[in-house]
């Protein structure tokens, strides 16, 4: 599901609007990580992996049902049944659709492409095949890149192809392929010694350039010519790569960006001489070097970003020229074809953000769009420039509502078009003149909309209940529709300009044994509509009072009641245990205006913790088979740090927490994420220590579960230990699970571990279903 979710998003801790929406479908469903020593083999017959039933205090009844380890073991085997589904990655000038895919249970993607013109679908290209089986070694940068973007597959994962099409460039570690379309053929290129990141290949295919050593290179596909186009100046510089902060959260993961003509080049400098240097180890591992990693903590210095347009021959550089000072975070970068490159840029509270247009001769800028909010600016995608240079496209919420804007080159608004619901995914069919837009007035769907012309309106193409997106054809005519409906169906139909059906990418996931048993409902808060799921056990007995769970994420940025199934396998194991879990979208979340969402602003937990709490209360008040006296929470990064701080400030209403990979005090956490919607701490310490789990630590009466990866580079385990070390110090109880993963855990057999020590924790503190008589329901 949350691969399905991603695809969507073309190119691709909380993030901006733009990764926030593929962190919306990813992060609620990413499962926490096993306990360490569980995914020890030598250690495994000390973890609780079978189907026997502990003790539950203060159950009356029979005896709550066991876990079925076999379903837990495929549900992370198959990543919750989406290995196995295309993810569409390009759209070729002759119509053809470009995607990966995997076996369904195998994280190595293969290149796939879908011959528009037949129906059919043939194997472009596979990682063994062009390695010839020899392993795939990556760089630290390219596995912190991976964590940055979510990547869990392995193999062929990124794709560059030529303006033409016929050119598709394939980096696989230290090697680079290029692969002819037409041929089929592939040949590797020369890049000389060392490992390549952050490969780039030229709009007419002709070369690469990529980062060694801090520098920009260039070569050609051919091989020849291999050139360093930069010199950093000193360890701190490097040349090419988006800094930590751009990756992590301004979705931006691009250092460099090629001239229409691919005689020049428009390259980052990231100068992190003042910022904190953190270590990575695991202490599972001594034998291993630790990683150095700079990281900016809310603060705390950040990386100094400027841009320099360089020919690719190297030689003389143009720096670009803006208020640096004023806006030191450069959010997005582009080059079209036929208008100037396009920068946009925002002051450090990103209260304010400023499209510029470049002049490629002088670096000089000219201001083509100014966004302010007092209390922070969503930056979609964008701007996007028609072919012809003419007029470009912005979305703004100036207004308290998303309307999209027709710029003229000179930055003149021409028209707006209001955009209920719209969630920040733009796409232009450039030879159609149409425009292609995501979002729904129904947080729990999404739809896709067309405008057929500039002076049209939005007309919605999908209207039924679901989840729907969109890949688009710049040229060609051919886009791919992707659905998932409430019945757990899902399709990837590739379809014409005129909406004529050519075929569809085919699936090959393991299909589920079965659905989710999940209902969607609607509850009303001081007049407000909060939107709920409830996913009840299999066997669920109406007589019976379940103790509930609530699966949270709860933080800026992030939708997690959607109206498909397909989002609920977890929540549906953890249910057939004994439990009612219950999910709930409160004031903070995305699409549903302004006010909605910036409520959060400088505090991140009070209101989102009411609003649970509230919607919790409600649906409790109408089905009294939730058991509100025995209530846990659980979550993961964000939903980590809500579970905690539910345990620390509403121990009335949760008798025990789940925290994974918990922010524990914001001060811990990344600039531009937390100050964007905490303010920098000097300025709100107050909030600071309010919204801080370690400050609060003493006043925890609750069962609480710890779990960190002590590999995390987003969400360092320093917030997990400073808040261990404050709960040993006040003298009080809680457990702690430390793995040697990462933010982002991938591994099947971790996965089934610790939902397992999930059910046993619940279990031991919440009961079981009770057999209680219960009276009817209220109106």
């Amino acid at each position: 599901w949350a691969d399905f979710r991603a695809q969507a998003r073309l190119p691709g801790g909380p993030s901006s609007p733009r990764l926030a929406a593929v962190k919306a479908r990813i992060l609620p469903f990413l499962p926490l990580a096993a306990a360490f020593a569980c995914g020890a083999p030598a250690h495994r017959s000390a973890c609780p992996t079978t189907d026997r039933a502990l003790p539950a205090a203060n159950s009356n009844g029979p005896a709550a049902p066991g876990i079925d380890v076999a379903a837990l073991e495929r549900l992370a085997a198959t990543r919750s049944y989406s290995l196995g589904t295309p993810r569409p990655v390009r759209i070729t000038p002759d119509g053809n659709v470009l995607f990966l895919r995997t076996t369904r249970r195998s994280f190595n993607a293969e290149l796939f492409e879908f011959d528009a013109r037949t129906g059919s679908t043939s194997k472009l290209a596979s990682a063994d095949e062009l390695l010839e089986g020899a392993g795939l070694e990556l760089s630290a940068a390219e596995k912190a890149l991976r964590e940055r973007t979510r990547t869990a597959l392995r193999g062929i994962v990124s794709v560059e192809v030529s303006d033409d099409g016929r050119t598709v460039l394939l980096p696989l570690g230290e090697k680079v392929f290029a692969v002819d379309r037409a041929t089929k053929g592939h040949r590797q290129v020369d890049v000389g010694t060392g490992y390549p990141d952050a490969v780039s290949l030229s709009p007419d295919g002709k070369f690469l350039a990529f980062v060694r050593d801090q520098d920009l290179w260039v070569v050609g596909t051919d091989g020849k010519g291999l050139r360093r186009v930069t010199k950093h100046e000193r360890d701190s510089v490097t040349y090419g790569m988006a800094e930590f902060v751009a990756q992590e959260e301004l979705d931006r993961t691009r250092g460099h960006w090629w001239s229409p003509d691919g005689r020049t080049l428009l390259i980052e400098r990231a100068d992190e001489a003042t910022v904190d240097t953190l270590h990575v180890s695991n202490p599972a591992a001594p034998e291993r070097d630790g990683t150095a990693f700079r990281y900016p903590r809310a603060g705390r210095p950040n990386a100094d970003v400027s841009l320099h347009l360089v020919p690719r021959s190297g030689g003389r550089s143009v720096p670009v020229a803006w208020d640096r000072a004023a806006f030191p975070y450069v959010r997005a970068v582009d080059w079209p074809e036929h208008a100037p490159p396009t920068v946009v840029v925002m002051n450090r509270a990103q209260t304010k953000a400023t499209v510029l247009a470049v002049d490629p001769k002088s670096g000089e800028t000219t201001t083509l769009v100014t966004e302010e909010d007092p209390a922070w600016v969503n930056v979609p995608e964008g701007p996007l420039w028609f072919a012809d240079g003419s007029r470009f496209l912005w979305a703004s919420e100036r207004t308290g509502v998303w309307q999209l804007e027709v710029h003229a080159a000179d930055g003149a608004l021409l028209r707006s078009v209001a955009l209920p619901g719209f969630d920040g995914g733009i796409q232009i069919d450039q030879d159609a003149g149409e425009v292609w837009l995501s979002g729904s007035e129904d947080p729990t769907s999404e739809h896709v909309a067309r405008l057929a012309s500039l002076d049209a309106s939005p007309a919605w193409v999908t209207t039924d209940a679901g989840v729907h997106s969109v890949v688009v054809g710049r040229h060609g005519g051919t886009r791919v529709q992707i659905d998932a409906a409430p019945n757990g169906a899902r399709t990837w139909t590739v379809v014409d300009r005129s909406g004529k059906a050519l075929g569809t990418l085919e699936s090959v996931a393991e299909a589920p044994p079965n659905l989710p048993n999940v209902t969607l409902e609607t509850v009303t808060l001081d007049t407000r509509t909060h939107h709920t799921a409830i996913v009840r056990p299999r066997d669920f007995d109406p007589s019976r009072k379940y103790p509930v769970v609530l699966q949270v994420y709860a933080g800026p940025g992030v939708t997690t009641v959607w109206n498909t199934p397909r989002a609920y396998f977890k929540d549906q194991i953890l249910a057939d245990t004994g439990f009612i879990v219950v999910r709930s979208d409160g004031r903070g979340t995305p699409r549903r205006g302004r006010d909605w969402e910036r409520v959060t602003s400088r505090d991140l937990i009070t209101v989102p913790i009411a609003d649970q709490v509230a919607a919790l209360e409600a649906l409790g008040a109408r089905h009294p088979e939730l058991d509100l006296d025995r209530v846990g929470v659980m979550g993961w990064s964000f939903g980590g740090y809500f579970s905690a701080m539910a345990a620390l400030r509403r121990p009335d209403r949760f008798k025990a927490a789940i925290a994974g990979a918990p922010v524990t005090d914001w001060r811990f956490y990344d600039t531009a994420y937390t100050e964007r919607y905490m303010g920098l701490p000097e300025e709100n310490t107050a909030a600071y220590d309010a919204t801080s789990a370690v400050v609060h630590a003493g006043e925890l009466t609750r069962p609480l579960l710890l779990v960190h990866g002590f590999t995390d580079d987003n969400v360092y385990v320093v917030n997990t230990l400073a808040l261990e070390d404050a709960l040993f110090r006040a003298h009080k109880d809680y457990e702690l699970i430390t793995l040697g993963s990462t933010h982002m855990t991938v591994d099947p057999q971790m996965e089934a571990a610790l939902l397992t020590r999930e059910v046993h924790f619940f279990r031991k503190h919440l009961g079981v279903p009770a057999s209680t008589a219960i009276s009817a329901p209220a109106p």
